[in-house]
Parts: structure tokens; C-alpha cells; sequence
């Protein structure tokens, strides 16, 4: 954890071409959360998609090395109108994606919808919405803007909340499948012995 005691640092990436939102989070157990670092980076759309995403991907390996997070967190790519829009959020989520795996660090998709209930309560919640409860949530000065950058840290914080939930359920469901099979293999040679 990098000497930051049982605090986790989550790397929240709000994926865009045009706009592609950056936060850092420091979350030590239970709600208690703080920001970091938040930023967006911006890219034209004159410019061939190849650079794009190679700008994109220079600003996210630059805040792995500056910020050192435990984990990235990605919004996951869900269906939008403009088939465009969503192919480039796409590959901006995928260049992350592969940026951070290089880097070693686990990463974690949040739909938006897992992410405005997190923060707001409200899977259904506004970017205004989103916005100020990150605001009110990590005790900042003013509101994020643009909202990629109230989005990204709004990732992070989801997932500084929702990690160790999701954890304490995989290790149930584990231990759950290992009791299991121990009740098929008693049930199995309670059946063998008696033939």
C-alpha cells in the first residue's frame, strides 16, 4: 500500500477522447475518503485517433508514476446514441486498461449507474447531482469541472466504497462453493458405502 498504512489510493478514469477525465483517491476503510489529484485531459478532435489515444494514454502513465494508485478504476463503456462517441470512450477505456495492467495494478469497472447510487444514492442521479455530493463528499473548496472531472473522482470514490463489499462477497461465495463440495463428496461416498 505504499506506506500509506490500510489507506488504498484508487486512480479514477472518466474515459473520453475529447475529454478524458482524471482523479485520485485515498479511501481508508468505511466512507472516509480523500482527493488527491483531479485533472482532465483534453485532446482535439483535428488530430487522427492515433494520437489522440497516444495523448490519452501519455497522461494516464504519468499519473500512475506521480500518484502511485493501489488500483484504476474505469467507468465501463455503456451504450450511448452516438456509435462515434462510444467507440472513442471505448478506446480510450482500453488504453487504460492496458496501461495499468503494464503498470501491475488491478483494474475495476463501475457502470454510471453503480456509480450515481455510490455517490448520490440515485442509480438514476444527474451530472449536477454527481457533482455536488463528490463535491460535498470529499470536503472540496469548489465543484470539480468539467463534470468528466467530477466523474472521475466520482469512480474512485465508488470504488473505495464498493471494493470491500464486493470483496467480503467473493470470499463468501468461495467459502460458500468450498462447503459445497464438501457436501457432494460426503453425499458421495455416503452413496459408495452403501452399495
Amino acid at each position: 500500500m505504499d506506506g500509506r498504512g490500510n489507506q488504498v489510493r484508487v486512480l479514477g478514469v472518466d474515459p473520453g477522447l475529447t475529454r478524458c477525465g482524471l482523479g485520485v483517491v485515498d479511501g481508508s476503510g468505511g466512507r472516509t475518503v480523500r482527493a488527491v489529484a483531479v485533472d482532465v485531459v483534453r485532446t482535439s478532435a483535428d488530430l487522427p485517433l492515433a494520437e489522440r489515444l497516444l495523448a490519452v494514454g501519455a497522461e494516464v502513465e504519468r499519473w500512475i508514476a506521480l500518484h502511485r494508485p493501489d488500483v484504476v478504476a474505469i467507468e465501463r463503456v455503456f451504450s450511448q446514441h452516438n456509435v462515434r462517441t462510444v467507440m472513442g470512450t471505448a478506446q480510450a477505456s482500453g488504453v487504460v486498461a492496458l496501461l495499468a495492467a503494464r503498470a501491475g495494478l488491478p483494474v475495476a469497472f463501475h457502470t454510471p449507474s453503480e456509480v450515481k447510487a455510490a455517490v448520490t444514492g440515485e442509480g438514476r442521479a444527474g451530472k449536477e447531482q454527481v457533482t455536488t455530493m463528490v463535491t460535498k463528499v470529499l470536503g472540496l473548496a469548489r465543484a470539480p469541472r468539467p463534470a468528466d472531472a467530477a466523474d472521475a473522482l466520482a469512480l474512485a470514490v465508488c470504488h473505495c466504497w464498493r471494493a470491500p463489499m464486493l470483496d467480503r462477497m467473493a470470499q463468501a461465495k468461495a467459502r460458500s462453493d468450498e462447503l459445497a463440495r464438501a457436501h457432494r463428496a460426503r453425499l458421495a461416498a455416503a452413496a459408495r458405502a452403501a452399495r
